[in-house]
C-alpha cells in the first residue's frame, strides 16, 4: 500500500492492517479502496485513539490511518488563557492535528476533541472510579453541553476546523445506580469525559438527548463530510 507510515494501523470498512507488515492489503481490497468514495490516493489519518470515532469514519467508508496525537491538553488551555468549552473543544483539535502533521509531511490529519460544560463548570475525563462517580453525581438530573471540536492539518496549515454541540438531559441517579454503573462500566469510565460512552452502558444514564448523534460521539461527521466534498477529497 503505497504511502503509508509503518506501524501505523490502517483502516477500510471495518478491516485494519499495520502499514509496512504482513498481512498486506490484497490487489482487491486496494482495488476496493481506489474505487470507493475517497478520492485521495492515502487515507486520512486520524490523530486519536477513539474507537467510536474510527467507526464513525469507518461506517463513512473513510479510510484511515490511525497515529493518535501525543500533547499536554492540559498546558495547552493554560498557554492560551482559554476557558471556553467550544473553544478549547476547537483548539485541542487543531493542537492535537498539528501535532501528527509535523510527523507526516504532506498527510492531511484530522483531530478531535470533546469538552463538557455544566453551566459554567467545565469537567475533564475522570483520574479514576471515584471521579467518575463525582462527575456522574454532579451531572445527575441536570442538562451538559457536549462540544465536539474537529480540525484538518496538512504541513501545519488548518484547512478546516469546526464546533458542534449536543445538549444532553441525564435523569436523577440514585447512589446505587452510580455504583453499580461504575462497576460494570469499568475502566471505560475514565476514558470519556462524564464517566460515559453514548453507544455502551452510558445509554442508561439519560432522559433527554438534543442533538447530532455523531457529535456525541466525538465526530461532527455532517460538516466534515460537506468540507471533504467542497474540496475536491470525497466524491460529490
Amino acid at each position: 500500500m503505497p504511502g503509508l507510515v509503518p506501524g501505523i494501523h490502517v483502516s477500510l470498512h471495518g478491516k485494519t492492517w499495520m502499514a509496512g507488515t504482513s498481512p498486506a492489503m490484497t490487489g482487491k481490497e486496494w482495488k476496493r479502496f481506489n474505487m470507493s468514495l475517497w478520492l485521495m490516493d492515502q487515507p486520512l489519518v486520524l490523530a486519536s485513539k477513539s474507537s467510536a470515532r474510527r467507526a464513525v469514519l469507518d461506517g463513512a467508508g473513510v479510510p484511515l490511518e490511525i497515529k493518535p496525537a501525543d500533547v499536554d491538553e492540559r498546558g495547552i488551555e493554560a498557554r492560551a488563557g482559554e476557558n471556553d468549552p467550544g473553544r478549547v473543544a476547537r483548539l485541542l483539535a487543531e493542537e492535537k492535528a498539528r501535532a501528527v502533521a509535523a510527523l507526516m509531511p504532506g498527510r492531511m490529519v484530522l483531530g478531535a476533541d470533546q469538552t463538557l460544560a455544566l453551566a459554567s463548570q467545565r469537567f475533564s475525563k475522570p483520574a479514576g472510579a471515584d471521579g467518575a462517580k463525582a462527575q456522574l453525581r454532579a451531572l445527575s438530573g441536570q442538562t451538559h453541553a457536549l462540544h465536539s471540536g474537529i480540525a484538518l492539518v496538512r504541513d501545519g496549515e488548518i484547512l478546516f476546523s469546526h464546533v458542534e454541540v449536543a445538549r444532553l438531559t441525564m435523569r436523577p441517579l440514585s447512589e446505587d445506580f452510580i455504583t453499580r454503573y461504575v462497576a460494570a462500566a469499568g475502566d471505560r469510565v475514565t476514558q470519556s469525559v462524564g464517566g460515559y460512552q453514548l453507544e455502551g452502558l452510558g445509554i442508561h444514564l439519560f432522559e433527554r438527548i438534543d442533538g447530532d448523534h455523531f457529535t456525541i460521539l466525538g465526530m461532527p461527521l455532517v460538516p466534515l463530510l460537506d468540507y471533504l466534498r467542497r474540496a475536491g477529497y470525497v466524491s460529490a
